[in-house]
């Protein structure tokens, strides 16, 4: 979150930020709020300075009609500062709530509009493929290969449900398995993450209260599902103080992530591109403010390098102001290209959120020596998304007769070259 001392010292960005992310914030209300609770603050210390002062003197008096006349005043005051108190914990309390509705503030060098359609195109790597056949989408594919079923998926969950099996199946783990790999050997550290988490944990991760609609919850545990590995990285710190010595920090993980999708509702309705349930690689980094420019960087290349690797055309997208997500001040995606859809697909977005997680988490690291603690930054990065991958992999190698060719730095991991058609 923002701290509100950030808030009163930079009214004006923080208001030009929520506008330009082309949504709302209690802003004003947080300063009402702040200004209320100052002056109860003043009006409670007073008090017991006076309530203070006043015991001292009827410890000293030796009258002892004006002892009394002087315990009834101090029982009035004690009455008002009890009022006050509550009126300053019911202030600070939805004080708190508005601040979890302010967004991050926004990188200076992200480009302006309202949507999606504003995003910016950086570079384009690779050519795209021509076929000498009409390319197939990946739900004909899948068909023919026999290994993806949607009818089946649907019969035994609904909507946006579906089953792998055979090789596709075996496609998606080799696939998540270079990833980790590739990864690892840059300096990310694995890790198993829980995949249910408290309340406090979305809370800190910035899903709530605003994205509460789109999670899935164990209501009577009271457990969230997590919709990323990030929200769970975001925690693995939480009220804790890092040693110094110990930034940067990089994991990767790999987990299931539950998404209600209620804010996609109508999109990409065929196929696999969205569902309630799918595999993700993520990176996350813990770093000093002065490292997570850098730090961005390092995300996007780890990202690149697996449709680098894996012979898949893609582009690099810098997303505008109106399509940056809440938690995030900058954010690149990554999009690979899906002929048998004609269109690009998104599989990996890279963000840096600077201090807006540590703060909520309330997460400091020691700079060393006498310095105080400071809160670190946070970055994240799809490296990659399932299955959206898998589809670019059966849409980009796929054959005239519906194989699906393997590509080379696959075939060790899936231990054959093609995926054969199985129907006509």
């Amino acid at each position: 979150m923002l701290s509100l001392q950030y808030i009163r010292e930079n009214v004006e960005r923080v208001k030009r930020d929520v506008l330009l992310r082309n949504t709302t914030a209690p802003i004003d209300r947080i300063l009402q709020l702040d200004e209320d609770r100052r002056g109860l603050l003043q009006q409670v210390e007073a008090l017991r300075a006076k309530r203070n002062t006043v015991s001292k003197a009827i410890g000293q008096s030796k009258d002892a009609a004006d002892r009394e006349i002087r315990v009834a005043e101090m029982r009035l005051v004690g009455d008002e500062i009890d009022r006050l108190d509550g009126r300053l914990k019911k202030v600070e309390t939805e004080l708190q709530e508005k601040l979890y509705e302010v967004p991050n503030i926004l990188d200076p060098n992200v480009p302006k509009g309202p949507d999606e359609t504003s995003n910016r195109v950086v570079e384009v790597v690779g050519e795209l493929p021509h076929f000498p056949f009409a390319p197939r989408p990946h739900w004909e594919i899948g068909e023919i290969v026999g290994g993806l079923d949607i009818e089946r998926g649907a019969k035994m969950s609904g909507s946006r449900f579906y089953t792998l099996r055979g090789a596709l199946a075996r496609l998606q783990r080799a696939l998540i398995q270079l990833m980790l790999n590739e990864h690892g050997r840059a300096g990310f550290t694995e890790a198993y993450l829980p995949y249910m988490l408290n309340e406090a944990s979305l809370y800190a991760a910035g899903q709530l209260p605003k994205f509460r609609d789109n999670l899935y919850r164990d209501a009577e545990e009271d457990y969230f599902f997590i919709p990323t590995a990030e929200v769970a990285f975001v925690n693995l710190y939480r009220d804790e103080i890092i040693p110094a010595g110990e930034l940067p920090m990089r994991f990767v993980a790999h987990t299931p992530c539950f998404r209600r999708e209620k804010m996609s509702a109508g999109r990409d309705v065929r196929g696999i591109k969205r569902g309630h349930q799918f595999e993700k690689v993520e990176m996350f980094v813990y770093c000093e403010p002065e490292q997570s420019a850098a730090e961005l960087d390092l995300l996007v290349a780890q990202a690149r390098s697996i449709p680098a690797i894996l012979g898949l055309p893609y582009r690099l997208v810098e997303l505008c102001s109106g399509d940056v997500g809440f938690n995030a001040t900058r954010t690149f995606d990554l999009e690979i290209w899906a002929p048998g859809q004609g269109e690009w697909l998104e599989v990996s977005s890279a963000s840096n959120c600077l201090d807006f997680q540590a703060r909520r988490a309330n997460i400091r690291y020691r700079s060393g020596g006498a310095q105080p603690t400071r809160n670190p930054h946070m970055l994240n990065a799809s490296g990659l998304a399932l299955p959206r991958t898998v589809i670019a992999v059966m849409e980009n190698y796929q054959r005239e007769d519906g194989s699906i060719a393997i590509p080379e730095v696959l075939q060790a991991y899936m231990g054959m070259d093609l995926i054969p058609a199985v129907t006509r």
